[in-house]
């Protein structure tokens, strides 16, 4: 089973948390805690299923981004308990690059050609559906060194990496599990 965590700070529908859920079987879920944060998402990614049902991550807010932090994910469908780690190699030249130019859509489209050779299944900008473009930038990545939890009350399992890519849109997360910091672009 797969699962890719957003934390959502700073977005025009407020700050939320949502999870979108491959099954062992290939069956995609997204899970959002609002209709409104539902509907765009399902817009702009690839699903078999959508719920919508409270959902919380906790430490809430963009400090849970540390070695040692610990996050909490809680709804109805989904429980996840992992331990952030130390930063990784990726994070350290991520941080290189100011905030404001390695979050710029042009930016993000000049790295697309070297994130699809050196992370397998990622990509830093392509399709957001309807005729929109999506750009991902990212600005620091840091190694997840425990999780446990489970779905629909299945064990999610060992930490393991993300092979084969996930499924949902354009692009994956990263192979290796990790906490990547990104600013999300959807333009038109």
């Amino acid at each position: 089973m797969r699962v890719v965590l957003g934390r959502w700070h700073d977005t025009p529908l407020g700050p939320f948390a949502d999870a979108m859920v491959e099954r062992a079987d290939g069956h995609r879920v997204l899970l959002a805690p609002r209709q409104e944060v539902a509907h765009f998402i399902a817009g702009t990614y690839t699903f078999d299923e959508v719920r919508v049902e409270p959902f919380a991550v906790s430490p809430a807010g963009p400090h849970g981004v540390r070695r040692g932090a610990r996050w909490a994910v809680r709804s109805p469908s989904l429980t996840i308990d992992l331990e952030v780690g130390r930063r990784l190699p990726l994070g350290w030249l991520l941080r290189l690059v100011p905030a404001p130019v390695a979050t710029a859509p042009a930016w993000c489209a000049v790295t697309d050609p070297v994130a699809r050779r050196v992370l397998r299944g990622v990509r830093t900008r392509g399709s957001a559906g309807g005729g929109r473009e999506e750009f991902y930038g990212a600005t620091d990545t840091r190694a997840v060194v425990a999780a446990w939890g489970s779905f629909d009350g299945v064990d999610l399992g060992a930490l393991a990496p993300l092979d084969p890519p996930a499924r949902f849109g354009f692009s994956s997360a990263p192979p290796r599990p990790s906490v990547t910091a990104v600013v999300t672009t959807v333009v038109g």
